[in-house]
């Protein structure tokens, strides 16, 4: 952790302003940019700091929206995807509009009620040279692509493989009525088990395995 400046004293939290609302070191915030027809800006608070004119400093760590990565925003990223940076700075605590959480991917997809403050991230971002941690991840279905939790897919009762439905001929209304699914491969196969009656729609986080290195 940094060191506190001369003329600074830590503080154990701060109330943002209009709110009753307390911040703390460790929770995650949205901050307000200078474009107000942007989104605010999400961000980790590391530290929080008052001077000696009682001003408040947070440090904290930004999180990317993918859309502000050099790689910019790809078919997989999901609407309430963040990257978490390596880029620190130091705000005014006035510029905090209020609280949200940032789950692991793993919890995300697990949530059932995702509110407008809910948000989750899977990877850690080098802001200086757009690369990614990890830099490989699972990919599903024909297209191969990485899951994005706001896409519905149907899984395949004989190899247990995720697809999206338009990735094998249906409509999303077609596979939400579907009682169960066979894709075309385990379709061919005469030693394939009889198909359940009930299937899930939307995968486990240790899906497919094949490994697809992230394009920069």
């Amino acid at each position: 952790m940094a060191k506190t400046r001369p003329g600074r004293k830590d503080l154990d939290s701060y109330t943002i302003r209009g709110t009753n609302k307390i911040v703390r070191a460790g929770d995650c915030v949205l901050m307000r940019p200078s474009d107000t027809s942007k989104p605010p800006y999400v961000a980790r608070v590391e530290k929080i700091e008052q001077d000696n004119r009682n001003n408040v400093k947070v440090r904290v760590r930004w999180y990317y929206r993918p859309e502000e990565s050099i790689g910019g925003r790809r078919q997989f990223h999901g609407a309430k995807e963040l990257f978490l940076s390596d880029h620190y700075d130091v705000q005014s605590a006035h510029t905090i509009e209020g609280k949200c959480v940032v789950h692991s991917f793993k919890n995300y997809t697990k949530h059932e009620n995702v509110g407008a403050e809910d948000y989750y991230c899977r990877f850690e971002y080098k802001a200086a040279t757009g690369a990614f941690t990890p830099d490989r991840v699972a990919v599903y279905c024909k297209c191969e692509m990485p899951y994005n939790p706001d896409d519905l897919m149907v899984q395949c009762e004989g190899c247990k493989d995720w697809y999206h439905p338009a990735c094998v001929g249906m409509t999303i209304e077609e596979a939400k009525k579907l009682d169960h699914f066979v894709c075309s491969e385990c379709s061919s196969d005469d030693d394939m088990k009889k198909p359940q009656a009930t299937f899930s729609i939307s995968p486990v986080a240790d899906g497919k395995v094949e490994p697809k290195r992230r394009k920069r």
